[in-house]
C-alpha cells in the first residue's frame, strides 16, 4: 500500500458546500443592501422626520438641542429589542460570530438574522457612531448558519457556510472581496483548508459581482497617492508604532467603560439608552461625529480638514464610540476605527512636510485596524480595496505589520477576543500544521507487539495476560500465521468467560471483530481521531486489509511522540554554523 501523500485532505463534499456558498453569497449581498437602506431610512426618520431611503448625513440636521434626545430614543428601542427579542444582537458582531463558531457549533438563530440588522439600523440611524460591517458580519453569518441547518452537514461544514455568509456581507458593504477572504483566514475560520477556503472565496466573489447591481460600484474611497521612496520607511515605522499605541488605548478604554456599565445597579436593557446620552451630547457639539461617518473618512483621506477640526472631531468620536459600544448596544467597530486612524495620519501628515499628505491618513487607518483586529494582512488589503491605491501598498504592509507586532507584544488579547475571554472562554489564534499530520503510524508504533495466540483458551489467557503481572490494557489476538483476529481487553475477556466455558479458544470468538485497526501508512492524526471516536486506547497495526498481518501496535502514548519533535523545533536552540 502506498502512502496517502496528498497536500490537502479534500473530498467531493467541497462541491456541495461550494454550491450552497454561492447561494449564501447572493443572499448576503441582499442583506447588506437591506442593512444599508435601513440605516438610511432611520437616519431620515430620526433626524429629518421624513420617510426616505436617501443617503443623508445626520450632521446636516436642524434639530438644535433636541439632537441630544435622538440617540437616547434609539438606545431605548434597541435595549427593549435585546431584552425581549434576543440578547445576541448586543455588541459589535464579530466577537459574537467567533463565539458561535468556536463554542456554539456555528448555530445561529433566525431572530439574530432579523433583529441584528434592524437593531443596527436603528442605532446607527439615530446617530450611533458605528459602522455597518460588524452587523452585516453577524447578519450574513446568521444567514449562512440558518441555510446550513437545513442540510445534513457537520459542525465544521456549518462553520464554513457561516463564515461564507459573514464575509460575503462584508464584501457587499465595502466592495473588498480579497480583504473579506483574508478576514476569514485571520479571524474567523481558525484554519486554512480547501474545504473552508473555497466556499468562502466563492461566496465573496459572488457578492463582489452582485454588489454593483444593488450598490454603488467602485472603491468606497477612491484615492491616488504618489509613489514612495526610501525616505518614507522611517515614517511608516513611526506611524505603525503610534497606530499600535492608539489601538491598544482604544481597546483598554472600551473594556474599562464596559466594566463601569457592569457595575451599575441597572438592568443591561437600559445601558444603551444611558450610553446614548453621551452620543447625543457629543453629537450636539460635533455633528459630524454622529452616524457611520463615511463622508468624514473621505475628507480625512483627501486632506480636506484643518488639523484643529480634525483633533476636535476625533476626540468626540473616540469618546462617544467607546461609551456607546461599552454600553452593549449594536454597532460595528471598523468604520470608527478607520476614522480615528485617518485622523492620526492627518496629524502625522502635518508633521512630515514635503510628503504626500493623503498617504499617511490611509496608512494609519489600516494600521489602527491591524492593531485592533490582530489581522495585518486583512487591514492592508482592506485599505487597498477601499481606495484602489496600489502606490500605497508597501507603506500599508509595513505600518500594519508594525502596529500588529506592537499590540501582540503589549496586549494579551485583541478587542475581538477580550469580550469572549470575559465569558470564561479562551481563544488561541495561532495555528500551524498539526504535527500528527506530519508523522505516520509506522514512525511511532511499537513493532514487537505482544499478541495472544488464537488457540489459547479463556482460562489460560486470564491467568497469563490479565493476572497480577498484566502489562497492557488490551492485546491483539492472532492465528498461527500472524493474521489479526481482534483485540482483547479485560472487560471483553470477562464477558466471554460469562458466556463460554474457560476451555473455549479465544480465536473462535473474535474471528469477526477486526474492523477497528490501523495501517502503517495512515497519519497519527487519523488514528487519534479513530481512537477518540471509539473510546479505545490501542489499535493493532496491520500490513494491509487483505492479509491482516499484524506488524505492530499503536497506543495513545505513541501519539504523543510527534509533540517531541515540535518541542525540539520550538525550544532547543543551537548554533549550527561553526566559527
Amino acid at each position: 500500500m502506498h502512502r496517502h501523500q496528498r497536500d490537502f485532505g479534500l473530498d467531493r463534499r467541497v462541491l456541495f458546500l461550494a454550491g450552497i456558498a454561492v447561494v449564501i453569497g447572493g443572499i448576503s449581498t441582499v442583506a447588506a443592501f437591506v442593512l444599508l437602506n435601513l440605516i438610511h431610512f432611520f437616519t431620515n426618520l430620526f433626524f429629518f422626520q421624513t420617510l426616505s431611503f436617501a443617503d443623508r448625513s445626520p450632521a446636516t440636521h436642524a434639530l438644535g438641542m433636541a439632537v441630544v434626545v435622538v440617540p437616547v430614543i434609539g438606545g431605548l428601542i434597541v435595549g427593549l429589542m435585546a431584552r425581549f427579542g434576543s440578547d445576541k444582537i448586543r455588541g459589535h458582531g464579530i466577537p459574537e460570530a467567533i463565539e458561535a463558531i468556536l463554542f456554539g457549533k456555528s448555530k445561529m438563530s433566525a431572530k439574530v438574522a432579523l433583529l441584528k440588522p434592524l437593531a443596527s439600523g436603528i442605532v446607527i440611524g439615530s446617530g450611533g457612531p458605528f459602522g455597518a460591517e460588524g452587523p452585516i458580519i453577524m447578519t450574513g453569518g446568521a444567514i449562512g448558519s440558518l441555510i446550513a441547518q437545513h442540510f445534513h452537514v457537520s459542525a465544521a461544514e456549518r462553520k464554513t457556510l457561516l463564515v461564507a455568509g459573514a464575509t460575503a456581507g462584508m464584501t457587499a458593504v465595502f466592495g473588498t472581496p480579497v480583504a473579506a477572504v483574508l478576514l476569514a483566514v485571520e479571524l474567523l475560520l481558525f484554519e486554512w483548508r480547501p474545504r473552508s477556503l473555497l466556499p468562502v472565496i466563492l461566496a465573496c466573489a459572488v457578492a463582489g459581482f452582485a454588489r454593483p447591481l444593488l450598490l454603488e460600484p467602485g472603491p468606497l474611497f477612491p484615492l491616488h497617492t504618489d509613489p514612495v521612496g526610501l525616505s518614507a520607511l522611517l515614517v511608516c515605522v513611526v506611524a505603525g508604532v503610534l497606530s499600535g499605541a492608539l489601538s491598544a488605548a482604544m481597546s483598554v478604554a472600551l473594556y474599562w467603560i464596559e466594566d463601569r456599565f457592569h457595575a451599575l445597579p441597572l438592568h443591561w436593557m437600559w445601558w444603551p439608552a444611558l450610553g446614548a446620552v453621551a452620543v447625543g451630547i457629543g453629537g450636539y457639539f460635533e455633528p459630524r461625529a454622529l452616524g457611520v461617518g463615511y463622508d468624514v473618512i473621505a475628507d480625512l483621506l483627501n486632506h480636506h480638514l484643518a488639523i484643529s477640526a480634525v483633533l476636535a472631531l476625533l476626540a468626540v468620536k473616540a469618546i462617544i464610540w467607546v461609551i456607546a459600544l461599552g454600553s452593549g448596544t449594536s454597532g460595528g467597530v471598523l468604520a470608527p476605527l478607520l476614522m480615528l486612524g485617518a485622523g492620526l495620519g492627518t496629524a502625522i501628515a502635518y508633521l512630515v512636510p514635503g510628503s504626500d499628505p493623503t498617504l499617511w491618513p490611509l496608512v494609519c487607518m489600516a494600521a489602527v485596524l491591524a492593531g485592533v483586529l490582530g489581522a495585518p494582512l486583512t487591514a492592508a488589503v482592506f485599505a487597498l480595496g477601499l481606495t484602489g491605491d496600489f502606490n500605497a501598498f508597501l507603506p500599508l504592509l509595513l505600518a500594519t505589520g508594525i502596529a500588529y507586532g506592537f499590540t501582540v507584544l503589549l496586549m494579551r488579547r485583541s478587542i475581538m477576543t477580550e469580550k469572549i475571554a470575559r465569558r470564561g472562554l479562551h481563544i488561541y489564534r495561532e495555528y500551524s500544521v498539526d504535527p500528527q499530520e506530519r508523522m505516520f503510524v509506522e514512525e511511532v508504533m511499537t513493532r514487537d507487539a505482544i499478541s495472544i495466540p488464537g488457540s489459547l483458551r479463556l482460562a489460560e489467557i486470564a491467568a497469563t495476560y490479565f493476572g497480577a503481572t498484566q502489562q497492557h490494557r488490551a492485546f491483539p489476538v492472532c492465528d498461527s500465521h500472524g493474521k489479526l483476529l481482534g483485540m482483547l481487553d479485560r472487560d471483553t475477556l470477562l464477558a466471554q468467560l460469562g458466556r463460554h466455558a474457560g476451555t473455549t479458544p479465544i480465536g473462535d470468538m473474535l474471528a469477526s471483530s477486526t474492523s477497528l485497526l490501523a495501517f502503517s501508512t495512515e497519519t497519527c492524526q487519523s488514528i487519534a481521531r479513530r481512537m477518540a471516536a471509539h473510546h479505545v486506547e490501542r489499535l493493532p497495526v496491520v500490513a494491509d486489509a487483505s492479509s491482516l498481518q499484524l506488524i505492530g501496535i499503536v497506543s495513545r502514548s505513541d501519539l504523543v511522540k510527534p509533540a517531541h519533535t515540535v518541542f525540539h523545533e520550538e525550544h532547543v536552540r543551537e548554533r549550527l554554523a561553526r566559527r
